[in-house]
């Protein structure tokens, strides 16, 4: 295991009707005036913002808001936000939505106290300094409420970025599992995917002797594989919703992820997809993963032959491990069929002949060297084998 820290402040308050204590929290973490960011109508057609609104109010916190976040969030509503943030003297921001409303936030957060341009964390400066964030959940997958991550697409390019920083780890995020029950079957599906994806990219180590994080990951697989189906089937199952909404966080806070080396190279690769097809990250990863861990098993057959066995239970053949590496990862590929994702490029409604257009967004786009790195690293060539994979 590797030396590591680890710095996870951010308050969790979950259960029924804790949307209701925005405000207390807002005004616990020092929020004098407040940025409601969210995204489409779903928030306001189920009552939520009013609620939210009603409890700012309780607390006697002005507010202005910024809706029209859309999924995978642009750079041109981050701009509008950060005008906005200092236009009005704004010092909190508080996130109602999704993985998108809250990396959204964060960017805004990060851009509103810095003089330069925002983009800049998102090609690889640290974000060390953000306005307070405040979330409230209505869909488990992204990991956002708990992480210090946040991912925006450039509208000029269309390149998908990731930044990180403590600074915008949500100081508190309201978990209620029950805003997530009028989820569409195939959002649901696709925050499973994501929540699976977070934490395969943890599991594919090159670094040894992790066994405790690895037992960590597992557990929370195995937690996806048993709640997943059960929620597809009955959508207003609460149980089912509050362990996969946990699950998520868990996921995604990285205490799955200290002390070890980690991949992303699935993210890497989906996020063009994404960007260029503005198709559901989770959706994505779906057709994705399967290729990318298939291309990369070679590299630590025993790596994915563990998985195999202790998640899938796949049958451990020592003479040829690579029989049960390859049965673990057709074992993903089945379940995330079974709960309505796509399998390939033509259901997720890319295409063939885009092929070159994605790589050399992937790998020289932005300032990149041609080259993406994680359990293994890829170049141009690889990156391409793996998109034919999914055709």
């Amino acid at each position: 295991m590797n030396n590591f820290e680890f710095y996870s402040p951010t308050c969790f308050v979950f259960g029924k009707n804790t949307e209701k204590k925005a405000g207390e929290y807002v005004k616990r973490f020092g929020g004098t005036k407040v940025l409601i960011h969210f995204g489409g109508g779903s928030v306001v057609r189920s009552g939520l913002l009013d609620r939210v609104k009603t409890s700012l109010k309780d607390a006697a916190i002005p507010f202005v808001e910024l809706g029209g976040v859309k999924p995978n969030p642009r750079s041109g509503l981050v701009y509008e936000g950060i005008e906005l943030c200092k236009k009005e003297k704004v010092d909190f921001i508080l996130a109602v939505g999704g993985g998108s409303v809250i990396d959204s936030s964060k960017a805004i957060a990060a851009g509103a106290v810095y003089d330069g341009d925002f983009w800049d964390y998102y090609r690889g400066k640290r974000i060390e300094k953000a306005l307070s964030v405040g979330t409230v959940l209505t869909i488990a997958a992204a990991g956002s409420e708990g992480s210090p991550d946040s991912v925006i697409t450039k509208e000029e390019g269309m390149f998908k970025r990731g930044a990180s920083g403590d600074a915008i780890r949500p100081k508190f995020s309201i978990l209620n599992p029950a805003l997530t029950q009028t989820l569409p079957a195939f959002q649901t599906a696709a925050g499973i995917t994501d929540i699976m994806a977070h934490l395969y990219e943890r599991y594919l180590t090159n670094t040894e002797e992790v066994e405790v994080t690895d037992r960590l990951i597992e557990a929370l697989l195995l937690t996806m594989v048993h709640e997943g189906p059960r929620v597809i089937a009955d959508p207003n199952n609460y149980e089912a919703r509050a362990n996969i909404m946990w699950a998520g966080t868990m996921a995604h806070n990285n205490s799955c992820g200290v002390g070890r080396s980690q991949d992303w190279n699935s993210h890497t690769i989906e996020h063009e997809l994404s960007a260029l097809y503005d198709c559901a990250h989770g959706a994505g990863l779906a057709v994705t993963m399967p290729a990318v861990f298939t291309y990369q098993m070679s590299h630590n057959v025993m790596r994915f032959a563990q998985v195999a066995t202790r998640v899938w239970g796949c049958q451990m053949d020592f003479a040829h491990p690579e029989v049960t590496a390859k049965a673990g990862i057709e074992a993903l590929r089945s379940f995330l069929i079974s709960i309505g994702m796509p399998k390939n490029f033509a259901e997720l409604g890319a295409k063939e002949e885009d092929i070159p257009k994605l790589v050399n967004v992937l790998c020289r786009g932005d300032g990149r060297d041609g080259t993406i790195s994680g359990f293994v690293t890829l170049n141009e060539d690889d990156c391409t084998k793996i998109y034919k994979m999914m055709v």
